[in-house]
């Protein structure tokens, strides 16, 4: 859950730097959770509008975590972009499990060297 709300509180909507694989991870299960749930109790009580705001509210950090994940691996924020591409999309999700490049690279310092 903190690394949720890191990505709320800290990084809303900077989509420069890097992120962790385990920061975009978390916050994408956490989020994927909260979604489910908000949507099927505003299901239950007839108000799906509702969850259109909770997903409206994350999508701004969605994409910023994301991009910042992107530049972790040294690939630009409109690689994100290849997800429009029919079965070529599903190569985003592989990408974003790989490991971050080590030391500092052109989107700044590696960030399992700042926390350490």
């Amino acid at each position: 859950m903190e690394w949720y709300l890191k990505v709320l509180k800290q990084h809303y909507a900077d989509f420069s730097g890097r992120a962790r694989r385990k920061e975009y991870w978390m916050f994408t299960l956490v989020n994927i959770i909260i979604a489910f749930v908000f949507g099927f109790v505003c299901g239950l009580i007839k108000l799906p509008a509702l969850s259109m705001v909770y997903s409206l509210a994350v999508l701004v950090p969605g994409i910023a975590v994301t991009a910042r994940r992107l530049h972790d691996i040294g690939k630009s924020g409109w690689f994100m972009l290849i997800a429009l591409i029919p079965l070529v999309g599903l190569y985003l999700i592989y990408v974003l499990t790989l490991e971050g490049d080590n030391g500092n690279n052109a989107y700044g310092p590696n960030p399992k060297a700042v926390l350490a």
